[in-house]
C-alpha cells in the first residue's frame, strides 16, 4: 500500500512496462477461477505487451451508398493467439495492406 487512496503491485519482471501503481477507487474484487488464468508465456506479445491481430480470410463484402460515392467494405476474419473476432474493414485499405487475402 502506497497510501490511503493507492496500492502498488509488485510485478514479475516480463510485466515491467506496466504501471505499478494503481487507484483504490479503480480496484474491484476478484475471485479467482483456475480456469480464467492466462499463462504469459506462447502469447507472442511484444516486449510493451502488445500483439498483432492476423487477417485470416475474407467472409463477406458489403457496398454502401454514401451521397456521392460508394465505399466497399469487407467483413474480415481476424485471428491472434486466444482468440477469433470478425470487423467490417474499408476494401481499399486491407487490399494495400494484405493484398494475399485478395489473390483469387
Amino acid at each position: 500500500m502506497v497510501g490511503k487512496v493507492a496500492y502498488e503491485l509488485r510485478l514479475p519482471s516480463e510485466l515491467a512496462s506496466i504501471h505499478p501503481v494503481f487507484r483504490v477507487s479503480i480496484l474491484k474484487k476478484f475471485i479467482g477461477v483456475p480456469e480464467s488464468i492466462i499463462l504469459i508465456e506462447g502469447l507472442g506479445m511484444d516486449e510493451n505487451l502488445s500483439y498483432e491481430d492476423v487477417p485470416v480470410e475474407i467472409l463477406d463484402w458489403q457496398v454502401k451508398k454514401l451521397r456521392k460515392k460508394e465505399v466497399t467494405s469487407v467483413k474480415v476474419l481476424w485471428r491472434n493467439h486466444l482468440i477469433e473476432a470478425t470487423t467490417w474493414e474499408v476494401k481499399a485499405d486491407m487490399k494495400s495492406h494484405y493484398p494475399h487475402l485478395f489473390a483469387n
